[in-house]
């Protein structure tokens, strides 16, 4: 399967993991997260990442994609 990634480019990717968070204590701990995940699965290798975030009055939303191959 090839998908656009953030950088512009065609890669091939075999699956998306997606960590997102919105009260602070979790935004924080997000990028442990997302490392705790990669220690569980040694065989993936990381095609791209994207970061964003998004808020409103009320609530801010930060969001981790990682798209992958192997498993």
């Amino acid at each position: 399967m090839d998908t656009g990634g953030s950088s512009g480019s065609r890669l091939a990717y075999q699956g998306v993991r997606v960590f997102t968070a919105t009260k602070a204590q979790e935004r924080e701990r997000l990028g442990e997260q997302v490392t705790e995940w990669l220690r569980a699965h040694p065989t993936v290798e990381i095609v791209d990442t994207v970061v964003k975030q998004s808020s409103d009055q009320q609530f801010h939303c930060l969001s981790i994609v990682v798209f992958y191959r192997g498993v």
